[in-house]
């Protein structure tokens, strides 16, 4: 990758990092399924009159707007709002890439390979040792709707890699049109009409600041960025830098929010980081060649098709770490 190209790939990694921060601010300004909501209405709102029409059918659409939008922002929003510190939030949901991997085997056949076996056990490890230092610090329900989350993750990621979208941006944006209705329903539901009016009569500049950020800069900015990436290097390539995502969380954290990091929640991290960076290792004989400026890809002639996102962190590259968060 040219210094350019891993420059606005760190700086991916950086705006869905500080997210995790910014979700935790607007918190204080909406309840969780209403910010959720607001979320995806900013997000698609007018990027779906700028972007085309889908590339994709839409039951792909619909079903990972239901379980990207609805399920996985809906259990990690509320999780967050029940007590889950903003930092360890970007490090537990990485665990997204072993419950990408076991979805894809039981699913797709997709069998992973003794390397990717040995990282999902050691991510586990990591995941464990983070539960049992937030049991004694903060509450386990919210540690495990964050898991919940990333196992929802983890069914969009394979959903994903069966729609094979041929733009990410485009179809992120059409996807963002999916969750809004239903979790604007579920918060009046759950959440009450009383508390969602009060919090958009008292929305400030603050509180809009926070929804644009996590709508326009960590959706279509970062999907966007990602996507141009993935279109000029194999996903291989681009989504390790992926794993700088809770790097940059917990740090954001820890200097805006004042979060501390205990020694066992440091050892979780280069558990659960190193044992991700395992699963998402693709075997060298399924690795796409290399698109850069001396491939048919760099002198503007589209990468071949088989150049694409696969399971695991190879699926994450298109769908985008958290993208959020």
């Amino acid at each position: 990758m040219r210094p350019t190209h891993i420059a606005l790939a760190v700086l991916v990694a950086a705006v869905w990092g500080v997210n995790f921060t910014v979700i935790e601010v607007g918190l204080g300004h909406f309840p969780p399924l209403l910010f959720s909501a607001l979320r995806f209405l900013v997000a698609a709102l007018p990027a779906v009159f700028l972007v085309g029409r889908p590339k994709v059918a839409w039951k792909w659409i619909v079903a990972v707007g239901l379980a990207l939008g609805v399920a996985k922002f809906g259990l990690l929003f509320i999780g967050m709002d029940a007590g889950m510190p903003a930092g360890l939030s970007s490090l537990v949901l990485q665990i997204q890439a072993v419950f990408t991997a076991l979805i894809a085997f039981a699913f797709l056949g997709e069998r992973p390979s003794r390397v990717r076996v040995t990282g999902m056990a050691v991510a586990l490890c990591g995941v464990a040792l983070a539960a049992v230092d937030e049991g004694t610090a903060g509450p386990l329900g919210a540690f495990a709707l964050v898991i919940a989350a990333a196992a929802c993750w983890g069914v969009s990621n394979v959903l994903t890699r069966k729609a094979s979208p041929p733009d990410p941006l485009n179809f992120m944006v059409w996807v963002s049109t999916v969750p809004v209705l239903p979790l604007l329903g579920l918060s009046l539901l759950t959440e009450g009409p009383a508390r969602d009016l009060d919090a958009l009569r008292d929305l400030d500049w603050q509180g809009a600041g926070v929804v644009v950020y996590v709508a326009w800069i960590t959706t279509v900015f970062g999907f966007g960025a990602w996507g141009w990436l993935l279109h000029r290097h194999p996903a291989s390539t681009v989504a390790p830098f992926s794993l700088l995502v809770p790097v940059f969380g917990m740090s954001s954290a820890a200097l805006f929010l004042g979060e501390s990091v205990s020694p066992p929640r440091w050892a979780a991290a280069a558990l659960l980081v190193g044992g991700v960076a395992l699963t998402s290792r693709t075997p060298r004989a399924a690795r796409a060649p290399r698109a850069g400026t001396d491939t048919p890809a760099g002198r503007g002639i589209p990468p071949r098709p088989d150049v694409r996102p696969g399971p695991g962190a190879s699926a994450d590259a298109l769908v985008g770490p958290g993208a959020d968060g």
